[in-house]
């Protein structure tokens, strides 16, 4: 029996399920347990994590420290790569102890025209060792830069850390690196967010986390 002949599917059924499976979608993401108000945070990464391109205390961990209310540490260092950052994560873990670990890497590794299957096994690395430290991890997307997509403010993910999040059952913050890097407003430079940039990417980060559960809403 032709469905095409015999069915009859009213015009309103596609947008409802459209809805209906984003609604269930969202509903599937795994929820944490609330961070104490005694937390650490470990923001580990590089340039943009140290805050090139803002002045002292307008970095994204200065701003989510701000917005939380708790310590965050700025473990961010300029042109650092996921590669070499494999080796600083286990004496950052041991001195301070964190319960969430923020990690955003990969910039300079694709800028360096490093496969990006690497760069995802370099991630995986440092997020197995955050996590086997008892850390919560939360992972930000970063966009394969293009000076061409950045122009026309077309930047998106590298879709390894949405494979990665899923496969390692971490936090993942989406978009909000690219959207803030496509946008000349918020760029002090080609790969740098400015103040407004930082802001915006520390209000991201804060948004996701809350809705997981980690930070309160």
């Amino acid at each position: 029996m032709s469905c095409s002949r015999y069915c009859y599917v009213p015009r309103c059924f596609f947008p409802v399920a459209l809805c209906l499976a984003c609604l269930l979608a969202c509903s599937d993401a795994a929820r944490f347990e609330r961070l104490p108000a005694d937390a650490v945070v470990l923001s580990f990464g590089d340039s943009v994590t140290f805050g090139v391109g803002a002045a002292a205390g307008e970095d994204y961990p200065s701003r989510l420290a701000a917005l939380t209310g708790l310590e965050v540490v700025n473990a961010g260092v300029s042109g650092d790569t996921a590669r070499a950052a494999v080796g600083r994560l286990e004496p950052l873990l041991a001195k301070h102890r964190p319960d969430l670990v923020i990690v955003e890497l990969g910039g300079n590794d694709f800028l360096r025209k490093t496969r990006p299957q690497q760069v995802k096994e370099f991630l995986r690395e440092i997020i197995r060792a955050a996590s086997a430290s008892g850390a919560e991890v939360a992972l930000v997307s970063v966009p394969r830069l293009s000076l061409l997509r950045a122009s026309v403010g077309a930047l998106a993910d590298s879709p390894i850390y949405a494979e990665l999040a899923k496969e390692e059952g971490v936090v993942l913050v989406p978009d909000i690196f690219s959207q803030v890097l496509s946008d000349g407003a918020l760029r002090a430079d080609e790969i740098h967010p400015n103040a407004r940039g930082y802001e915006e990417l520390a209000q991201g980060i804060y948004s996701v986390l809350s809705d997981r559960g980690l930070f309160p809403n």
